[in-house]
């Protein structure tokens, strides 16, 4: 191995995505020989590399599974938050969940230690569908599905087109091409509601089906054969 980059280093293990070795290393989670690391340090033939002591060594099998996620959970590697993902889970592998759902929030998430995969599926983010089942304090009008299908000013910026579906008195379902922060919440509170429940039933192809609460499956080889199509790998 010649020279290379840390935090390249770091992503080639299939434990994280470049950005994350950053946070790591900026935290002073990792070392070199013994060294607590800096950014922009570069690791030589021969070196140890260590993540809070523990020696990051050759690409794992890689792993994608689908959580059914529940309400309480926080979408982060931090291990220092009681309720992180990744206790939670309990994976015999290191993984970290794909993008994020937020705490208060239900539903499909996906979780991976390949970390080449996770910025092609961030990437296209904004392109791929996301769907949602929705629940609010009060009775949905036509005009609320209109304003919240035609785009919201939040967060300095208009929210894409969507599709929006009553479902019952106060839920609706709503499919996004899009992930700004708390976005649904942000959208609905706009329009003077208020989200009761929120749930995330699909990501592009996959959906949560009746995975129950709390338990995770491994993406089937059809799902992931669609997911390389979907991002191009």
């Amino acid at each position: 191995m010649s020279s290379t980059s840390l935090n390249k280093f770091i992503s080639s293990t299939g434990i994280c995505s470049r950005r994350e070795a950053d946070k790591w290393i900026e935290a002073g989670r990792v070392s070199i020989n013994g060294q607590i690391a800096k950014k922009g340090n570069r690791v030589e033939e021969g070196d140890e590399v260590t993540l809070d002591g523990e020696p990051l060594l050759n690409k794992p099998k890689a792993v994608y599974i689908a959580l059914h996620k529940p309400p309480g959970i926080t979408c982060t590697t931090d291990l220092k938050d009681k309720d992180n993902i990744i206790d939670f889970v309990g994976h015999p592998q290191r993984i970290f969940p794909i993008g994020r759902l937020d705490k208060a929030s239900s539903g499909l998430i996906l979780l991976t230690n390949d970390g080449d995969i996770v910025n092609k599926i961030l990437r296209v983010e904004n392109n791929h569908e996301k769907e949602y089942i929705v629940k609010v304090n009060r009775p949905i009008t036509t005009e609320f599905l209109t304003q919240m299908s035609k785009g919201i000013p939040i967060l300095g910026t208009t929210t894409k087109p969507c599709q929006t579906t009553k479902q019952s008195k106060s839920t609706f379902k709503i499919v996004l091409t899009q992930g700004l922060n708390r976005q649904i919440r942000r959208m609905c509170e706009y329009l003077n509601y208020k989200v009761v429940t929120l749930k995330r039933l699909r990501i592009m192809h996959l959906h949560l089906g009746k995975l129950p609460v709390g338990q995770w499956r491994n993406l089937t080889k059809i799902e992931l054969e669609e997911l390389w199509k979907e991002i191009g790998s």
